[in-house]
């Protein structure tokens, strides 16, 4: 069995427990690190005030760690600027928000060569590797620049945006060029390949094969949907837990009666947080017989606070939130409870568990995986709802949930009548509908499906 060489922005560090706190792409990753041997590279989250590639490096059996530290200037232009304001907002179809400066594109560039030449020594002849996400998309060519001729896979583990939309990037046709350095390129849903396809072929003059095989010139890959999942059985043990417990009885004393929707996102445009709260206002106004009946728990712990958009995201929901509080609010009653923090895996499994609703209503997502963590929290004798946007990636796997038009306040609004009032039965049957999907390609499913199409790959391609 080859060795795993992963690659990717951040990294799970040896000396943290995958569990807990730790999301299910850590889980799934160190377990295919632990079964095969290798390496997990990346940035360290530190900064340096002048770039030396030193290594830090931990060992634990068979499985390292490496992380290199970069430069300010690194950090402004490749992850503040390139990664977050120009790949991050476009690949959301947010080309309002998408800023285009030269410097954010030569910030990316020079990272992705500092990833290369670094992590270059560490890959041996027969090892697999394995890149991650939007922050690496041209380090395959690199990698192959410096003579790596090794099967190489590419992961996305956010949308594809349409050919209209991705041709507004001055480097385009370069940036998805640079993909077909790799052997296969991975993603969530077929929505998001057939996009990638679509620029290939129109823009790029590519041709389509069987089974997914891709040529560019004189490059054929192969472009697959992989859809990642949970660490299923880990969480659903978590739900059971007594820090889940003891969270799920807080929140019952809590609410006093009253049923619990809970929302659980990073504090991002791209979650619909604005248009959510504008929902649940819309619930209220309609609604006047269930108020002081239900409340919304929205968490959301902040993210990417140097970047603007972000700070106006937050002063945004601070003033809708206490606004709307302001106006619908009984002296016994509160109808938001926002918090801006985080919360341990097992807390949350509890708070996912106690709430009738689970309200998951991205603008658009990659897959969202807090829409499986809820379904996975449930009690099976008495089932939440799951309120999904259709323009989340899960949606193509969760079609027994609620699913909403996010950009609608009167479809959530009825949406969450509808969870209100499902009957048991009912809510039993989408539930069990939805686990055995969520059980059946969980997150070591994604994990070992990718890497065996990877592993199957022809002889790897000379550099």
């Amino acid at each position: 069995m080859s060795r795993l060489i992963v690659i990717s922005n951040r990294v799970q560090q040896l000396n943290q427990q995958t569990g807990g706190n730790q999301g299910g792409l850590a889980v799934a990753l160190m377990a295919a690190l632990r079964e095969r041997g290798g390496t997990w590279f990346g940035w360290s989250g530190e900064t340096v005030e002048t770039f030396t590639g030193t290594i830090h490096v931990e060992h634990q059996g068979r499985v390292s760690s490496a992380v290199i530290d970069l430069e300010p200037q690194d950090v402004d232009e490749y992850y503040n600027g390139f990664a977050n304001r120009t790949l991050w907002p476009l690949f959301h179809f947010r080309l309002d928000l998408t800023e285009f400066e030269r410097d954010f594109a030569g910030g990316y560039a020079r990272v992705n060569r500092r990833f290369a030449d670094t992590v270059r020594p560490m890959i041996d002849d027969d090892d697999l590797v394995w890149v991650h996400d939007y922050h690496l998309i041209p380090l395959g060519a690199e990698l192959r620049a410096r003579g790596v001729g090794n099967r190489m896979g590419f992961f996305l583990h956010i949308p594809w945006p349409p050919s209209r939309l991705l041709t507004s990037l001055p480097s385009h046709r370069r940036m998805v060029e640079t993909l077909f350095a790799y052997d296969i390129v991975g993603f969530h849903t077929a929505d998001w390949l057939d996009s990638f396809l679509d620029y290939v072929v129109t823009e790029l003059d590519g041709t389509l094969g069987d089974d997914g095989q891709v040529t560019v010139g004189t490059r054929t890959i192969r472009a697959i949907v992989a859809p990642i999942g949970i660490e299923t059985a880990e969480f659903e043990a978590a739900a059971r837990s007594p820090e889940a417990n003891f969270a799920r009885d807080r929140m019952y004393m809590s609410a006093t009666g009253r049923s619990l929707i809970v929302g659980v996102d990073r504090l991002d445009y791209s979650k619909g947080l604005e248009e959510r709260f504008a929902g649940y206002e819309r619930f209220l106004s309609q609604h006047p017989e269930r108020r002081g009946l239900v409340y919304l728990l929205q968490i959301a712990p902040p993210s990417r606070e140097k970047v603007d958009t972000y700070q106006e995201i937050r002063g945004n929901l601070d003033a809708m939130s206490g606004r709307i509080n302001g106006e619908y609010a009984d002296i016994d009653w509160v109808p938001i409870r926002y918090v801006n923090k985080g919360y341990p895996r097992a807390e949350l499994a509890g708070i996912f568990r106690a709430a009738r609703i689970g309200l998951v209503t991205p603008l658009r997502d990659g897959m969202n995986l807090v829409a499986k963590e809820y379904v996975a929290a449930q009690d099976p004798a008495d089932p939440g709802v799951l309120i999904l946007s259709t323009f989340a990636g899960a949606a193509a796997q969760l079609k027994d949930a609620v699913l909403v038009n996010p950009y609608s306040a009167e479809e959530m609004s009825d949406a969450i009548v509808t969870a209100l009032t499902m009957p048991r039965a009912e809510r039993i049957r989408r539930w069990e509908a939805m686990i055995d999907g969520i059980r059946r390609e969980d997150v070591h499913w994604w994990c070992g499906h990718f890497l065996d199409a990877l592993q199957s790959e022809p002889a790897a391609h000379p550099a």
